[in-house]
């Protein structure tokens, strides 16, 4: 079952602050940090370290970045033989800016990004039209995202379609042919013009979504969990909780996830319990890619979170068990004393 990832590679530039320079203001980030990133990248790197079979599509820059990225993509088993140099351009990066508890501001710089066209996506179709599912972001051109869009439903291939950076210049009209639309909160937000603050408020803005003709909507809330809206029904899924220190490609880390699963079982639910496990355990390091976790490591993560549940769950049992008791006996022995009297 292979993926195909169309879609951006960044080199993340991350400073961890203590806080967020106001204009004119000079401040020290304690710490630094350089490494592969993009949501394209990060995607198809969290489904390969999955298990997935993944082809990358997409464009570097002829710098010194290029060769690094490629490295990178290689040394995860990734298929970069659509990954191709821009002669005279500066690979995109992602300066990445990370505060004390963990959450991040992004910068975008898509330098050689903007070069992945149509026609790449026509030189390689052969190969596309081995996948099982296509993975699309917003940080390529627009006219590409479509494209790939309608290459997947010609050669019905389910698209997922990521759509962050958001911009309201997205045609929800083209974004409705893909099986799956996966925005955060925040891109909801922007998307919908509509207020997210609380799960029924989510709930809401993602049903206009799928009323507008999206099929499947996943929102993924962070700390808060993940929802998936459809015509039908709505279900949520909780957070793992976890201590965290970096959530830089968290989002990216629960898609290609999800999608490695996805392929493999065709369930929704079960794939996003692994995918929320997979992102919950990236954010406990410092990085992107460099966060991501193995597949063994999620498992015997779900294993220890399983087995606490259910030991959780026989303790409120017996706590239940002893207080219905003891509350049986309480009124038997006011029975006793009104019969006494």
């Amino acid at each position: 079952m292979k993926i195909a990832v169309i879609g951006s590679n960044m080199v993340d530039l991350i400073s961890y602050i203590n806080k967020m320079p106001v204009a004119g203001e000079t401040v020290e980030a304690p710490n630094f940090s350089i490494g592969c990133g993009g949501k394209g990248a990060n995607q198809a790197v969290a489904a390969a370290k999955y298990g997935a079979d993944v082809l990358m599509m997409t464009k570097v820059g002829d710098d010194i970045f290029a060769d690094n990225t490629i490295k990178n993509f290689d040394k995860l088993g990734i298929d970069t033989k659509y990954v191709e140099k821009v002669k005279g351009l500066s690979s995109g990066v992602a300066p990445i800016f990370v505060d004390e508890s963990g959450q991040n501001r992004i910068i975008i710089v898509k330098g050689a990004n903007k070069y992945l066209l149509p026609s790449d996506i026509d030189r390689a179709s052969e190969e596309l039209k081995k996948s099982s599912l296509i993975i699309l972001q917003l940080e390529i051109n627009l006219e590409t995202v479509y494209y790939a869009i309608n290459f997947g439903k010609k050669y019905n291939i389910p698209v997922l379609l990521n759509p962050a950076p958001a911009t309201k210049d997205l045609d929800i009209e083209e974004a409705c042919k893909c099986e799956f639309f996966v925005p955060n909160e925040t891109e909801l937000a922007i998307l919908t013009d509509m207020p997210v603050n609380t799960d029924d408020e989510i709930k809401n803005a993602a049903k206009y979504l799928v009323n507008k003709g999206l099929k499947n909507v996943i929102v993924t809330m962070g700390s808060r969990g993940a929802m998936w809206v459809t015509k039908e029904n709505c279900q949520y899924l909780k957070s793992f909780k976890v201590n965290a220190v970096d959530t830089s490609g968290a989002g990216d880390a629960f898609i290609g996830c999800f999608a490695s699963c996805y392929v493999k079982n065709n369930d929704v639910m079960l794939s996003m319990k692994e995918a929320s496990a997979f992102a919950a355990l990236s954010v406990t390091k410092k990085g992107t890619q460099i966060s991501y976790p193995t597949k063994d490591q999620v498992k015997e993560f779900l294993s220890k979170y399983n087995k606490q549940s259910k030991v959780t769950a026989e303790r409120r049992t017996v706590v239940t068990f002893l207080y219905q008791e003891n509350k049986g006996a309480k009124q038997n022995g006011q029975k006793e004393i009104r019969k006494g009297k």
